[in-house]
């Protein structure tokens, strides 16, 4: 720290900013008028803070340093240096508050025309993000400086404005003293990312307000009050209120509450002598009772994930639209809570939560997790120094957002260790807003929390905390009082199932561990989109860029490509496996029994929402459909509906898949929208299939089958530090085994330098109209305790055979803790539609439990079949334009070029995903140990038109 008579430049001291206009709540839709001054701007960048400050009245004709760049945006992203992305280290040296000599300054200027009959006295000048630190001049007069980059600052403006032609100058500094507080595993983005708004203020307007509505769950009853500075009225008319004097309390009988499930809004006016304000108003209270979090008095299940707001065009500059589009695929993807991670969203994306319903987690902008390298030697959080700024933070997210009903806890920051300065932020903001609980997660004795919370821990020890049989943490013991405090409160997991890559997997066993114990109150998982940069190679291909790819370091690599969707939006196969897991009706078909129980597992709706559709297949067929009556089951209830009567159906396998669709279009979804299904496999018929055309079986144009236990390791395989089963896999040479032939048919492969081996036996007969493959794999030699990555056999065919039909599970890939996503039936892809191209090129495309697999030319209708010689014995199926080997070298999906063949891979056994890339590996069922495997298949060419 410097000394106290050290004078420091305002981008490097420890004071919030100057100049600003008291924190209040962010502006609602009224009669005062409002200019947006976003659009082209000019831009100057510098290498250091202390350029000339010669452009307050406009760049100098011609002057070759200025360009346009549009606001919102980050000049990075337009050609002005380079965007860097680390996870724990800072980017510069640990020296608070200090940056260095090099801090890439952008100077912005933009001329605007303030519109004829604006009201100039009390005029606000407001930004909604500015990154990180930054001062403002209108028309050559000095306004103020702010630090906190996803928080608002105003400024008083109306002293300094025009009529007309107005001149308004804009400094960002990309490293400051706030930077210390905002290393949050993102990308470092300099620049005014979010709205520039000119407000209009009249005397007399409502500048602030607070609005207090609760909800009587036992008398059904809802409560509000609005607080504000100076007289006003309230009008609620769906309610019947008009006129009602702020800052006295009503009551109001038939109140429908607030929730995510079904967030009911009432349109309401406040309005006094100078303005009238719109907004609209929810009716909930969160308590935690009984060590349970609770809703209007219903316990809640936080079916989470964790935003970084990013795009891969723009960075954090979203569009409404854009927000729009998140919230609306959470929604279908039956997500009902974010964790604002780990700074305050942009206000419309919260007033987007109140329409469409999410519960909210509001994190304050605030992390120091980069200390973690310095032993947390001068932490801000344990610095009375620092307590200005981190007290600034909090209020400024607080009173900005407190109106919206979606935000059901605040978070006072995130991985910031301990310290003093917590007692004050949480002080203050139970004294401003006692209405909702705080979370903080890393500070271990919880005693400014009212959650007890941790980040990715096992299933195992969610199971032992939902039962209270935890070990107590080293921070309390010794202190009886604050460990009967902390083993008392609500469980809440944070962050969980790193979905980095190709993962996670293990989420039903997570969810199973929540439901099971009313101390959790849900989870969160890390998180919700990759933060990739769209670029192109100089050819022309497109592929997303991660840390390194710029020249950017220090980096942190590709840990920022960790999202349930790519960074164009595009869903993974991860986030199929979370709507699986977190389905709001959960069913289970008893076919003996005659019966398909069905568990609400909604904390408010019943399921009159719903429509029961089920459909009869036979091998993937259809052959009878129906409706069953809904059932009369209430939130977090079970029912049962009658399995339909179902026709004889002869030979084959007979698959009945119950769906629950909505009824009737909702806001984030039409009707007919599949909200959640089960399957149950009819016992099979002893009537015949029908009869193959037997015809003398002839080679398969192939080549194999070669031993495959390999695969392009995933960003789970890697791991995290020694929590790698890739380290393990190598040291036990499985990606270089060699072969020896021991006999016809029988080779033994083996690493160098290592006493074991798998020996691969197969042999080739005919049976019928196919060729009928055995396949014997054994282990050799002292195996112990490893696993394998994968246990199958691969071919290679021509590279004509493009299209694949398969009967299995699908549609999309599946392991063995994700397969529960994928259902059986008969789908279709070509070959490009069964790759998932992972940011980073990884393991992907699996498809589980197939009984049989047709890859034909499409040109043609030629081809080759597989099948599993016993149905009952399905395998796993992969099929590729390219090597595994060509799989794990690359770095990018770009850099794989089909090479003219198709690689097929049948597998009867892989490891697991896991999320070990940040947390635990695969459950143990889900690991595959090396022991003897024995496999029948049968192959056929297909002709045109069928199988032959």
């Amino acid at each position: 720290m410097p000394d106290a008579t050290e004078a420091l430049p305002y981008w490097e001291d420890l004071t919030p900013g100057v100049g600003l206009r008291p924190p209040r709540v962010a502006p609602m839709p009224s009669d005062a008028a409002r200019l947006d001054l976003g659009g082209t701007w000019s831009f100057r960048l510098s290498p250091t803070a202390d350029a000339p400050l010669d452009f307050l009245a406009g760049p100098a004709p011609a002057d070759p340093a200025w360009s346009p760049l549009p606001v919102p945006s980050h000049w990075v992203l337009h050609g002005h240096g380079t965007p860097r992305y680390t996870n724990t280290a800072y980017p510069f040296p640990i020296d608070p508050p200090h940056v260095p000599d090099a801090n890439p300054t952008g100077d912005h200027h933009r001329v605007f025309d303030l519109p004829a009959g604006w009201r100039q006295d009390g005029t606000v000048l407001r930004f909604d993000g500015v990154d990180s630190c930054f001062k403002v001049w209108l028309n050559g007069r000095e306004l103020g400086m702010s630090k906190g980059s996803r928080l608002p600052s105003e400024f008083a403006a109306g002293t300094a404005l025009r009529t007309g032609r107005n001149h308004l100058a804009i400094r960002v500094h990309r490293w400051s003293s706030g930077s210390y507080l905002e290393d949050q595993d993102m990308w470092w983005l300099p620049g005014v990312f979010r709205d520039v708004t000119l407000l209009e203020r009249p005397a007399d307007g409502i500048d602030d307000f607070f609005v207090h509505a609760g909800y009587d769950h036992e008398r059904r009853l809802g409560h509000l009050r609005i607080d504000t500075p100076l007289p006003a009225r309230v009008s609620v008319p769906e309610l019947g209120l008009h006129g009602h004097p702020a800052g006295e309390p009503v009551t109001l009988p038939g109140v429908a509450p607030w929730s995510a499930e079904q967030p009911r809004l009432y349109d309401a006016e406040l309005t006094s002598a100078g303005e009238r304000v719109r907004l609209r108003i929810g009716f909930r209270t969160v308590a935690v009772v009984d060590g349970r979090f609770t809703v209007n008095g219903r316990p809640v299940l936080l079916r989470g994930v964790n935003r970084h707001e990013h795009d891969p065009d723009h960075g954090r500059a979203l569009t409404v639209d854009t927000m729009r589009a998140d919230l609306l695929l959470m929604k279908q993807h039956h997500v009902n809570a974010v964790r604002t991670a780990h700074y305050p969203p942009h206000p419309a994306f919260l007033d987007l939560c109140d329409e469409l319903g999410l519960w909210v987690v509001d994190e304050c902008d605030i992390e120091t997790h980069g200390f973690i390298h310095a032993a947390w030697e001068g932490n801000p959080l344990d610095d009375p120094s620092w307590r200005p700024m981190l007290l600034d933070r909090m209020r400024r997210m607080v009173e900005r957002d407190k109106n919206h009903p979606s935000i059901v806890i605040w978070s006072l920051g995130n991985e910031s260790h301990a310290g003093e300065n917590l007692a004050s932020l949480e002080a203050w903001t139970r004294d401003r807003d006692p209405s909702r609980p705080l979370h903080y997660e890393r500070d271990r004795t919880y005693r400014h929390s009212d959650f007890y919370s941790l980040m990715y821990a096992p299933v195992a020890d969610v199971d032992r905390i939902g039962r209270r049989a935890e070990d107590a943490p080293p921070e309390t013991e010794g202190l009886p009082a604050l460990e009967e405090r902390r083993r008392g409160l609500p469980f809440l997991l944070c962050e969980y199932a790193h979905a980095m890559g190709n993962g996670p997997g293990s989420l039903e066993d997570y969810q199973e561990a929540l439901e099971r114990h009313p101390r959790c109150a849900g989870a969160f998982v890390w998180e919700w989109i990759d933060h990739g940069f769209r670029r192109t190679t100089e050819d022309g291909r497109e592929y997303f860029a991660y840390g390194g790819d710029f020249g950017d370091r220090p980096h942190g690599g590709t840990f920022c490509v960790d999202g349930l969707i790519r960074p164009d939006r595009t869903p993974s196969p991860g986030l199929a496996a979370y709507r699986k897991a977190v389905e709001p009706v959960r069913m289970a078909i008893d076919l003996a029994a005659g019966r398909v129980s069905v568990r609400n597992r909604y904390d408010v709706r019943d399921l009159a929402h719903l429509r029961f559709l089920w459909t009869l297949e036979v091998d993937g067929v259809p052959r009878a459909q129906g409706e069953l009556k809904t059932p009369d089951v209430a939130a977090r209830d079970t029912g049962e509906l009658p399995v339909p009567d179902l026709p004889a159906v002869g030979g084959g396998e007979a698959w009945l898949t119950v769906r629950a669709v909505l009824a009737a279009d909702e806001p984030w979804a039409g009707a007919g929208h599949e909200i959640a299904w089960a399957q149950a496999r009819l016992p099979r018929s002893l009537a015949p299939t029908a009869a193959r055309p037997s015809r003398p079986a002839a080679p398969p144009p192939l080549d194999g089958p070669h031993l495959d236990v390999w695969r392009a390791p995933t960003d789970n395989d890697r791991g995290m530090g020694d929590n790698s089963v890739l380290r393990t896999w190598r040291a036990a040479g499985l990606d270089r085994l060699v072969p020896r032939t021991l006999a016809p048919g029988v080779v033994r492969h083996a690493p160098e330098g290592l006493p074991h081996g798998l020996v691969l036996r197969h042999m080739w007969t005919a049976e019928g109209d196919a060729l009928r493959l055995a396949v014997e794999i054994v282990p050799d030699g002292p195996w112990r305790d490893l696993t394998l990555p994968r246990a199958g056999i691969r071919f290679t065919l021509p590279g004509t055979l493009q299209r694949v039909r398969w009967y299995g599970k699908g549609p999309g890939e599946a392991y063995p803790d994700s397969e529960q996503a994928s259902r059986v039936g008969l789908f279709t892809s070509d070959l490009a539609g069964l790759q998932t191209p992972y940011v980073v090129p990884q393991e992907n495309g699996r498809r589980a439990a197939v009984r049989w697999a047709e890859l034909t030319d499409p040109a043609t209708g030629t081809g080759l079949r597989v099948e599993a010689a016993d149905p009952d014995r399905p395998f796993g199926l992969t099929v590729r334009p390219w090597s595994t080997e060509a799989l794990e070298a690359a770095a990018h999906p770009c850099d794989l070029v089909p090479d003219g063949q198709v690689h097929l891979h049948i597998d009867v056994g892989q490891y697991g995903l896991g999320s070990a890339s940040c947390g635990p590996g695969p459950l143990e069922e889900h690991q595959l140990r090396a022991s003897g495997r024995s496999f029948a298949l049968l192959l056929r060419s297909v002709a045109p038109g069928g199988t032959s």
